[in-house]
């Protein structure tokens, strides 16, 4: 008589067998929200907000897709500018003033990040750069470069990036040039010596790192599956050791480098990640996005709570349109641990959140 065994697998052990980057049971996080933090003045709008993020006196930064872009001629190639606004309110809500106004830079906001200096540092998808203001709003660093030319009317932002590898560059494709030639970048981050870490993850697929002055030292990545490979990268944030996380949103994993870029490990198991944030401190916390794509906006949506190894410590929100849901949520400014600020594309509003731990 032939007798059959069979090994019995735990349920989430055989779920993640079957489908490794499907996100994993967490438990919810309460939460509280706020959708009306920031009070416009009559003749300021808001649109996509691409970028959120708090200086060190708790005032608000916004860099959004609102406005409309101007497309000039002149006697050599067209010049398009003023896509996008950068705006700047007080920790109570009150505007302030709007920065870098009809910025040759401004094209589409992708992020803004507020380094521990408060400098302001712009990314601007479409013009392909990396713009430095001060804490007063005056530009101190550029990198990257706008095209020779604009293609009128432009590619949509949900196209597929390009096989090829940058303007000038050789090598795999998405490894770009090895220098600040970016296409379509998503995010920047600094370590503790300020080094300066440049998602260019659309158009290319690589993390391009620079020394404090913006002098080129070093890029990683192409596009692919393998380790130290991306697809479609949404974030970028270091924590106080210098590791890089990078939200290599395509492949549904968080891939974590040494600051030279060597890889170390990847987080699965949290869905598309989009936007990230470290929270600073002594015990510090990894807050990732499963943010729903343009072509699917009514699923998924949620935000994970994460230890710096991977342990997910919970979940909240969903898809939707009400408070303490996202739609399409592309900026987390986590300055304190349980309380966020976020940012989204498609509900055109910011939200402040309060975590129950």
């Amino acid at each position: 008589m032939m007798r059959r065994c069979f090994q019995i697998f735990p349920v989430a052990m055989l779920l993640a067998v079957l489908v490794p980057s499907a996100p994993v049971f967490a438990q919810e996080i309460a939460f509280d929200s706020v959708t009306n933090l920031l009070k416009y003045p009559d003749n300021i709008s808001i649109g996509e907000v691409a970028g959120v993020a708090t200086n060190s006196k708790g005032d608000i930064i916004v860099y959004t897709r609102t406005g409309h872009p101007t497309i000039t001629f002149g006697t050599a190639r067209p010049f398009a500018h003023g896509g996008s606004r950068l705006y700047q309110f007080d920790k109570t809500g009150k505007f302030v003033r709007e920065i870098g106004q009809d910025s040759y830079g401004f094209l589409v906001a992708q992020q803004v990040r507020i380094d521990p200096q408060d400098n302001i540092w712009v990314v601007d998808q479409m013009s392909s750069m990396v713009i430095k203001f001060d804490p007063a709003g005056r530009v101190q660093l550029l990198l990257g470069r706008k095209a020779e030319a604009e293609r009128v009317p432009a590619a949509p932002l949900n196209a597929p990036a390009g096989e090829g590898p940058a303007r000038g560059g050789r090598g795999p494709a998405g490894a770009g040039a090895q220098s600040d030639i970016f296409q379509r970048p998503t995010d920047v981050a600094w370590d503790a010596a300020g080094n300066i870490y440049v998602a260019d993850g659309l158009g290319n697929a690589r993390v391009a790192k620079f020394d404090k002055n913006g002098r080129f030292i070093k890029s990683w990545g192409s596009r692919g599956t393998a380790q130290s490979q991306f697809n479609s990268i949404r974030g970028i944030a270091l924590d106080a050791q210098g590791n890089v996380y990078v939200a290599d949103a395509g492949n549904k994993r968080i891939q974590v480098f040494s600051g030279d870029g060597t890889f170390k490990t990847e987080i699965a198991n949290i869905g598309s990640p989009s936007a990230i944030c470290i929270s600073p401190g002594t015990h510090q916390y990894l807050y990732s996005s499963n943010s729903n794509p343009p072509e699917d906006i009514d699923n998924n949506g949620e935000v994970y709570k994460l230890e710096l190894d991977g342990r997910i410590l919970g979940k909240f929100g969903k898809a939707g349109k009400l408070p303490k849901e996202f739609g399409t949520l592309n900026a987390i400014d986590c300055r304190r641990d349980n309380e966020l600020i976020v940012g989204e594309l498609g509900n055109w509003r910011i939200q402040k959140l309060t975590l129950h731990p």
